[in-house]
Formats: structure tokens, sequence, C-alpha cells
């Protein structure tokens, strides 16, 4: 009888620890919880109804990815759907972030399919290896327009003129 409980008891463990999820599996749910458990005192840990509300603060603020992970798990004013409990109630009892996202991955698939985008070491890339997809999106993260730009060459120098505002060498 001890030997049966001590297998069940080795396969669950077993089978949870292959199943534990990665950041790199879900790295903007990783990174936005651990962000947005950090900025809760104890004292607000303690009520979920002010998790939630935290966290819709926490979200207004949000951009790109992690604004995307906020209308997902309901934290936007525009979100269609809110599992937003399925998060506040592990943080008030200090579930472990993997825990927490491996059952928001359950719930919502797209949640861990959301990605960062690499970032671009500029000091070591070729520009004209890029394609004019990344291209574009460089400078639409700059917030810059490229007026006139048809080939490649025009967005590539446009990059390179605005290198210097936004490009910093460190020290």
């Amino acid at each position: 009888m001890d030997f049966k409980i001590f297998l069940s008891t080795l396969l669950y463990l077993t089978f949870n620890c292959v199943a534990a999820l990665k950041k790199e599996d879900c790295e903007v749910c990783f990174t936005v919880v651990e962000k947005f458990s950090a900025t809760l005192t104890s004292a607000m840990k303690e009520d979920k109804k002010l998790i939630e509300d935290e966290f819709k603060k926490f979200c207004k603020n949000s951009k790109g990815k992690d604004n995307k992970f906020c209308y997902y798990l309901g934290g936007l004013e525009t979100s269609a759907t809110g599992i937003l409990s399925e998060m506040s109630r592990p943080l008030q009892f200090n579930v472990p972030t993997d825990v927490i996202c491996r059952k928001l991955k359950k719930l919502d698939g797209q949640i861990c399919d959301l990605r960062y985008d690499k970032q671009i070491d500029f000091k070591t890339v070729d520009l004209k290896k890029l394609k004019v997809r990344d291209l574009k999106k460089i400078l639409n993260d700059w917030e810059e327009d490229c007026e006139g730009c048809l080939e490649k060459t025009d967005y590539i120098r446009r990059i390179t003129e605005l290198m210097p505002k936004y490009v910093r060498d460190e020290l």
C-alpha cells in the first residue's frame, strides 16, 4: 500500500516538473506578472478586488506586448473577455509566476504566444542585411517617418541619419 502511494506521488511530482513553464516559453506573461507583482504591497495582496483594480491602473500605461497581455486578461476597458481573477487570486496567495502563467495559458493559449521583439544591436548589425519590414519597424519604434522612401537604400540612409539621436554609445 505504501509503495502505491509513493509511486503515485513520484509520478505526480515528475509530471509537475516536466510541465513546468519556462520564462522563454511565456516571456510576456512572466515579465508582466513579475513587474506588476513587485508594485503590490502586502496590504494590497490581501484583497483580490484591490489587486484587480491595481492591475487595471497598471495596464493604462502599458504599451506593445504588455498592453496586448493586459487586453487578453481583461485589464483594459476595451478587453473583450476577463480572466483577471485567474491572476489576482493566485497573486493574493503568493503563487509563483510560472504557475500563474501556466494556468493562464490553459485558459487562453494566446497569452504565451506573445513574444517581445528582439532588440537590435546597432554596433554590430549590418543594415543592408535587414529586411525592409525590419527597417520600417526601427523607424516606427523611433516614431520617425521616411517620406519619399521607395527603396531599401532610402530606409538605410534615413536610419543612419537618425542613429546619433537614438543610439547612444555606452561608456
